[in-house]
């Protein structure tokens, strides 16, 4: 049966995970039943109503979870990210993997579209999913248990930078869920039933939160702003961009450097994860000056110290009355700056600030990090003055998964 107004089909749901968890959890699909009726949730009773987007209101708007491409890389960003981190049990094999997967495809159709996972002992947590969305990767290690053949080079662990502090705490792992929404409770809530449902496949390995501004306290659209002040992210492909697909989106078609069959990936994309921790005491002492020409734009709207707007091309040629680049030579934005059209990435950050530390969650999207995002990396780890100010301490790259058509599971093409 579709839900009016939604894409989403709810007897294939109830009737797979009933499938999958046998009798013992045929009968918990049965109490979760009887309690839906007890309770009067709509969810569990199968007596809902067409959404009303008019009455949704705040909070209550859904984004779909059904696509070619995953819900949560392309859409716009919310103002709450959480990235959860597991590795697989050792016993978890190829056909765990698939009954894991066909559980994480039901709890994200119920959880992105308000309803409550399958025994869910909090549904109405799960009512007001403030647009979140649940975006699965995959860690090399996922990949080399259904078949190392289909592991693209790229799905390793980054090489190493020479500045690079990396702390083994937020480092790697064999699967992914990053958890999206305007709303921590609803992100709060989303997690621990993830956690959940893998705790007999996978254990908890890493979790790193991260926001921005909350969302309507800036014009839709507003570049967002990192906890140095910096405007973070102006030079941006766009999804409505010509070329977006072609830097962002892995089209499953293997490289000339690169004989894996990654033929699943067709969809998906890679996602690189760094966790920068700022040192926002000494940055504090930094006049305005010093630290526009840090970044080489302007604290106040972002413009480049070339001048115009937050969008206006940066002149790398401008010199000063003196002679001197307007833009140093170890400014970040010039540092960051490739000549190759190729060489870009899709970036997606949020902010962290717990535990009396401060920094930047930088995650960018791109079809091969070793081809996009690490050079660029390369450079700004041999000179930009910001890193007198910055420290990578976590590292992750994850294969994301294409996407899923209602009824349909992730991942299915990675197990075919």
């Amino acid at each position: 049966m579709r839900t009016p107004g939604t894409d989403r089909i709810d007897a294939p749901r109830f009737g797979r995970r009933a499938l999958l968890t046998g009798g013992a959890a045929g009968a918990g699909l049965g109490a979760a039943l009887g309690a839906g009726a007890v309770l009067g949730i709509p969810a569990l009773t199968g007596t809902e109503d067409a959404p009303d987007p008019a009455a949704a209101g705040f909070g209550g708007e859904t984004l779909p979870c059904h696509g070619a491409h995953q819900a949560g890389v392309a859409t716009a960003p919310t103002a709450h990210a959480r990235y959860l981190a597991f590795a697989l049990r050792p016993e978890t094999d190829r056909a765990a993997l698939a009954r894991m997967f066909r559980i994480l495809s039901d709890d994200i159709e119920g959880l992105a579209s308000g309803e409550a996972p399958l025994a869910d002992p909090e549904p109405e947590l799960a009512a007001r999913p403030a647009r979140l969305t649940i975006t699965v990767g995959v860690g090399p290690g996922l990949v080399d248990r259904v078949d190392p053949a289909r592991r693209p080079a790229w799905l390793a662990p980054l090489p190493s930078f020479a500045r690079d502090a990396l702390d083994g705490r937020h480092d790697g792992g064999d699967l992914l869920c990053l958890v999206q929404a305007d709303d921590p409770l609803a992100i709060a809530h989303a997690a621990r039933m993830l956690a959940r449902d893998l705790r007999s496949f996978a254990e908890p390995l890493w979790t790193q939160q991260g926001f921005r501004r909350a969302r309507g306290a800036e014009p839709a659209g507003t570049t967002m702003r990192n906890l140095m002040g910096q405007v973070d992210g102006t030079v941006n492909p766009s999804p409505e961009d010509p070329d977006f697909a072609d830097l962002v989106w892995c089209d499953g078609r293997a490289s000339a450097s690169d004989a894996a069959d990654v033929s699943w990936l067709a969809g998906g994309t890679a996602l690189v994860l760094r966790r920068i921790r700022m040192e926002l005491d000494t940055w504090d002492r930094v006049d305005r000056p010093g630290r526009e020409q840090t970044i080489g734009r302007t604290l106040a709207d972002g413009a480049p110290l070339t001048g115009g707007t937050e969008r206006s091309a940066a002149d790398f040629d401008a010199r000063t009355p003196h002679g001197l680049p307007v833009i140093p030579g170890y400014a970040h934005i010039r540092r960051a700056h490739s000549e190759d059209p190729a060489e870009r990435i899709f970036r997606r950050s949020a902010n962290y600030d717990a535990d009396g530390e401060a920094g930047l969650v930088f995650a960018c999207f791109q079809r091969d990090p070793l081809r996009q995002f690490v050079p660029i990396q390369r450079r700004l780890d041999e000179l930009d003055l910001l890193n007198e100010w910055v420290t990578h301490t976590g590292s992750a790259v994850f294969a994301v998964l294409p996407g899923f058509a209602p009824g349909g599971v992730l991942g299915a093409a990675l197990l075919a």
